[in-house]
Parts: structure tokens; sequence; C-alpha cells
């Protein structure tokens, strides 16, 4: 049994045999929809557009088709209230947002996918080892989790799929032996990520180092966040398993990752409280990938991203665009801008702040973002 399924199994309190390495998230995500899709036929899936496009590629893989249903200002990953499950859908995701995980929003899309026969797919890419529970249970029938770029633990690569032992048969066994017969990436995909780092050193200061990127990408040499396809609705490779050094470098990361949710927590409360009567989430103290908050309006919002990074502060516009960094074409992702007024309003006016800081820092920054905005 693999080292990482045995960590995951003791961080969650589930069981080791129910953990399956991925390569990466999104791979992940298209075997679970692959095989749903296999076992129950043609269907849709029930997501939100205040995401990542790669998190919407899986779906379209699969050969199901994406459906997309308002946030919730409150957590930003799908609003239960007033949300029409229909009867083509076959799974929900929630998405834990940032590392927001609000568990009574999360027992109610179940009982919504439930109603009609659907999965509950969490998607705790930004949640790392943590799940939405109920008595202390799981709530997902699948829980999907990352170690990639821009995560919690920055490993940049890996992930891992927990498949409920309670999921019915007929999806769970299907599920459980496609995860386990995942291939191993081949030598220019693994040479690609073991220099990850290094690259992208070189890349960032080197003049011309965008151009430089985009050739080595389409060689295969270089392995990015977002690959140029995956704003096409596609996926960059099949779905594989985790080298043996991403494993290794997951299973390295996970040793110290409560020290690192510890101090992400930390900086987010500061944020929280130095922020104060700003719109934002319901944070809860949570060990956040970044901290969100609204401006009042599209111009100041990237106001304040401008001037923060042009002071040295790697402020974000996660998710603006919707689907970000944006599709090619929103027709490819079945998406229609203007169908989602509240989620587009909240994608407009979206800015994120780093975790990464420590709370002396982070409350300079968000004093700082306060006086950008005049507020």
């Amino acid at each position: 049994m693999s080292g990482l399924a045995l960590a995951l199994a003791s961080r969650t309190g589930t069981r080791p045999e129910d953990w399956f390495p991925v390569l990466k998230a999104r791979s992940g995500m298209e075997v679970v929809f692959r095989v749903l899709r296999e076992v129950r036929g043609p269907g849709s899936v029930l997501t939100q557009v205040f995401t990542c496009a790669t998190a919407v590629d899986p779906v379209l893989a699969a050969g199901l088709e994406p459906v997309y249903g308002e946030v919730s200002p409150r957590s930003l990953a799908l609003d239960p209230e007033g949300l029409e499950v229909g009867d083509r859908v076959c799974a929900v995701v929630a998405q834990h947002t940032f590392g927001i995980v609000d568990e009574a929003a999360s027992s109610r899309l179940r009982e919504k996918a439930r109603a009609v026969g659907a999965v509950l797919l969490e998607d705790s890419a930004h949640a790392a080892t943590r799940m939405a529970r109920s008595e202390g249970r799981p709530l997902a029938d699948v829980s999907v989790h990352s170690f990639g770029a821009e995560k919690l633990l920055g490993t940049k690569f890996g992930g891992a799929v927990w498949v409920s032992p309670g999921l019915e048969p007929e999806l769970r066994e299907p599920l459980r032996a496609a995860l386990r017969s995942l291939p191993a990436p081949g030598p220019r995909l693994r040479a690609a990520m073991r220099t990850y780092r290094a690259q992208m050193r070189v890349l960032t200061r080197l003049p011309g180092g965008e151009r430089l990127r985009g050739l080595l990408t389409r060689t295969g040499l270089h392995e990015p966040p977002v690959a140029p396809v995956e704003r096409e609705g596609r996926l960059a490779h099949p779905p594989m398993r985790p080298s043996l050094w991403v494993e290794r470098t997951v299973l390295e990361a996970l040793a110290w990752s409560g020290d690192v949710q510890a101090r992400r927590a930390a900086t987010s409360a500061v944020y929280a409280r130095e922020l104060a009567g700003l719109e934002m989430p319901e944070v809860r103290g949570a060990p956040l990938v970044r901290f969100p908050f609204f401006a009042p309006d599209a111009e100041s919002a990237e106001r304040v991203v401008q001037t923060l990074r042009g002071e040295g502060v790697p402020a974000g516009r996660w998710y603006r665009p919707a689907l970000f960094p944006g599709p090619a074409d929103p027709a490819l992702y079945r998406y229609e801008p203007g169908s989602l007024p509240v989620t587009e309003d909240l994608v407009e006016r979206v800015v994120n702040l780093p975790t990464t800081l420590g709370p002396a820092e982070a409350e300079r920054v968000a004093r700082r973002a306060r006086e950008i905005l005049g507020a």
C-alpha cells in the first residue's frame, strides 16, 4: 500500500485503502467522471465558474456536460439555496474555494445530490487533508485533494482521491480499480517535474522568459500550472499516478503541513481583523491558500491588485476572469457570460492576498489595501 495513502488516512481519520494517489488532482477528477459516465451513461455535472478552468476540464474530458450554479458570497462554493439539480445531473461539486470549508452548505448540497441519485464530489484542492464532515464522518462520496502549484503545501505536483466506502458498489469498485491501474509518468514528464523549481527561477529572471517558457512547454520540457490546451476544455495529460519522486516530496511536506496550516490560519486571521468592514466570505479562521475580499467595484479591485504588485506584494485576481485564467472560448465550457449575475459580480470585484506572509507583514499589507481603497 502507498505510503502516501497511509499518511493521508492518518491525517484524516479515514482508511488507507480508500485513498488513491494521482499525479494531479485534475486527472483524478477525470477518472471519477469517466467511470461515472461509463456506469451511468451521459449526463451533466453541476459546478461553478468561480474556479479555475482545470476544475472543469475533467468534466469535458470525460464526455460529460458542465452546468453552472451561483456561488454563495459566504463560502464561494455552490449556493444550495435555490439551486436546481436536474434529473440529468450525475455529480454535484462542492468546492472548498481558497480553503473555506462550509460544512452546513456541503451537507445541503449532499441532500440535493442524493435526491436525484447524483454523486457529491468534494473539490478539496485548496484544503488538502481537510474534508467536510457530519458527525465526524466525511460528507462526500468522493473527495479530491491537491498538493500542486499554488496550493497549501507548495509541492508543485501530486494529488489524491478518496473514495467513500459507503459509495454504492456499482460505482465504487470500478472507480477503485481505475485509480489503482493508472500508469506512471514517462521520463520527459518526470524530468520536467524534477526541474520545475530551477526552471522557474531562471524563467522569471530571464529577458524573454515567457517566450522560452512557451517553447519549453510545447516541447514537453516544462510543466506549467495551466497548460494552453487546458484553456480549451482539454487536459494536457491522461490520468497518471505520481512518480516516486513526487510521492516522496508530498510525504515530506505532509510531515510539517500542520505548521504550514497554523501559519496560514494565523495570517488569515490577521487579514480578517484588519479588513473588517469590507465585504468578504466567512473564513472562520481557516488556513487559506489565499485570503479573498471584494472591492466596491471592478476598477478599485484592479487598482488594489496593480498597486500592491507594484510594491512587491503578490496580490491575486483568482478568479477573474471566470474559469481562471480565462477560457479560449466560453462556449467550449458551455458557459454563457451574463447567465450568473451573483457569481459574475463577485468575479469582477475579487482581490486575494497571499497567506504565506507572517502576521506582521499581513497586517501591513491589509492596511495598505485599505489605504488604496480609501476605506
